[in-house]
């Protein structure tokens, strides 16, 4: 099983490697989230980033299922 990813380029990657082994197999995946645009950039407890990289891993799991 893939690592979820913990930054943005590997999530944009990982985004990018599961659409296209779905379009390959005649899956269509939901669209990924998308990403954070408010970050303030302070480290807050709760960043938006903590939960795009929570949703990222759910779409990761949900297209790794379908994909099976």
């Amino acid at each position: 099983m893939t690592k979820p990813a913990t930054d943005l380029a590997s999530a944009r990657a990982l985004f990018a490697a599961l659409q296209a082994r779905a379009q390959a197999a005649g899956i269509t995946l939901r669209r990924p989230p998308p990403e954070p645009q408010s970050c303030c950039g302070r480290g807050c407890n709760g960043c938006v980033w903590e939960g795009f990289f929570a949703a990222a891993a759910y779409w990761q799991e949900e297209a790794l299922l379908m994909l099976e």
